[in-house]
């Protein structure tokens, strides 16, 4: 018997799952998904965010690998919007960052995308502006006929940062204009230093050990935002999302943070997984009790329920910081006990010890780089001025593989992505390793990862931190490809 998936939407059979993927002039029609407003309730208190529904009025989609994609973007707000494919690779002319090459769709206008899907996996799309924080986000899980003919339910676990102040409040907040409403200066963890002063980019990062460096006394930047709330499938733990799941039953945990600004370590408290996959890409499989994930990041995890039934919350903890969020796990009858939306001790910050330990499933061939850039992450919190450094070396030839070195000179982390590609990385801190094959890998203060990708996918790139607030103010630039 197969088992129910979340947010299954019977999308299966409306996109001819048998046959390859054809051009538009002569597939099936597209499936509609439409960015719209909409109401939620937040801690007894209603909300109008933003969401993108498909042609059941669920949130997101779940499609075929073997159809290709084939959707029709609706645009049902009163202002102007684009969404990216978070995770895919699409023609460049399709990605969803405004003007780079597309417009922005205009109230009541729709586009067309269609292209091959290169792999299954767990993805998500989202705008490429502040809508983001708005909650302009929703999974797009694509699924193979060998995920299909597994004996599983599909759990999704989509994480969000939620605030009751507009964006745009709030990152004036954060470059010292008006104080949003969700903006709290005073529980902000502005570290005891920062590179205000230094001439970062003037550093020669390529002969820093940035892990080696003597941090001691040092306290990096977190939480740039205390927000409202943290809402995990919209809900929060006063109000959990209760997934009922089977005794002894297979569960495939499928995890988006969708945050803009908060990372979360995944707790199982009682249940014990299997992480098979980050990114939507397969590793060698990790047993594991806790998984971090930065902004943008994903983790599909296996649990094999225990047969004796019960109810199991699945949290997720804010990085350094006591609140948390969270869904419940439930075999029928079991009752379900209230989980404080705050824990006693602070969740887990997130470092590079996790992302050293895994390894790609289907790692990139054997070759040596054509070309080898490093890139420094500098800024700081006094200014809120963030940026990229050596970018102008961020050109590539279809066919070459390039090597990024990024050095975060900074205090803060920062979840770094690459649009169109997927890359893996080879090194941290400078060592050598043949890690997990991913779109947004984490860089945290004073240290250093290196990335390799096959330019096999032309087009004029975005490659920026993950963190909403650090993107808008500066921390972006473009991988370009020569003659495209």
């Amino acid at each position: 018997m197969k088992r129910r998936t979340f947010l299954q939407a019977g999308l299966a059979g409306t996109l001819a799952a048998a046959l390859p993927f054809r051009p538009a002039s002569s597939a099936p029609s597209p499936l509609t998904l439409t960015a719209a407003s909409r109401s939620i309730d937040v801690n007894g208190k209603a909300a109008t965010v933003f969401g993108l529904t498909g042609p059941d009025g669920k949130p997101g989609l779940v499609l075929d690998q073997e159809a290709g994609f084939n959707v029709r973007l609706v645009n049902a707000l009163r202002e102007e919007t684009l969404i990216h494919w978070h995770g895919l690779t699409p023609p460049n002319a399709q990605d969803g960052v405004p003007d780079v090459p597309a417009p922005m769709l205009k109230p009541s206008e729709s586009r067309d995308y269609g292209f091959p899907l290169a792999s299954s996996g767990t993805n998500w799309m989202h705008a490429h502006t502040l809508q983001e924080q708005n909650l302009l986000a929703a999974p797009l899980i694509i699924r193979s006929a060998e995920d299909r003919g597994r004996d599983e339910q599909e759990v999704i676990l989509f994480l969000h940062d939620f605030s009751f102040s507009p964006p745009e409040e709030l990152l004036a907040g954060l470059r010292g204009g008006v104080s949003g409403g969700g903006m709290d200066h005073a529980h902000m963890n502005h570290g005891s230093m920062s590179t205000e002063g230094m001439d970062m980019e003037g550093m020669d990062m390529g002969s820093m050990d940035m892990g080696a460096m003597d941090m001691s006394g040092m306290a990096m930047d977190l939480n740039d935002i205390e927000y409202d709330a943290y809402l995990a499938n919209d809900r929060t733990l006063d109000d959990p999302d209760v997934i009922r799941v089977d005794k002894g039953g297979r569960v495939r945990l499928r995890i988006i943070n969708a945050a803009t600004s908060t990372a979360f370590t995944i707790d199982l408290g009682g249940l014990k997984g299997s992480l098979i996959a980050v990114d939507g890409q397969m590793i060698v499989p990790r047993a594991v009790s806790r998984v971090p994930l930065t902004m943008a990041q994903r983790a599909d995890v296996l649990i094999d329920m225990p047969a004796g039934g019960g109810a199991y919350p699945i949290l997720a903890l804010r990085e350094g910081a006591v609140q948390r969020t969270g869904i419940i796990l439930a075999t029928a009858g079991a009752a379900v006990e209230k989980v404080a939306s705050e824990a006693d001790e602070k969740g887990p910050v997130l470092d590079l010890a996790f992302e050293t330990g895994l390894r790609a499933k289907a790692p990139l061939a054997e070759r040596s780089a054509d070309r080898v850039v490093r890139i420094g992450l500098a800024g700081n919190m006094a200014g809120y001025d963030w940026r990229m450094t050596g970018t102008d070396a961020l050109r590539v030839r279809k066919g070459e593989r390039l090597e990024v070195t990024l050095d975060n000179g900074s205090m803060m982390a920062h979840p770094m992505h690459l649009h169109g590609h997927h890359f893996q990385v080879v090194a941290i801190n400078g060592s050598r390793i043949s890690g997990a094959v991913r779109d947004t890998v984490l860089v945290p203060s004073m240290q250093s990862v290196t990335i390799a990708v096959d330019a096999d996918n032309p087009g004029k790139w975005a490659f920026h931190c993950h963190h909403l607030y650090h993107m808008a103010s500066g921390m972006m630039a473009f991988l370009e490809y020569e003659n495209a």
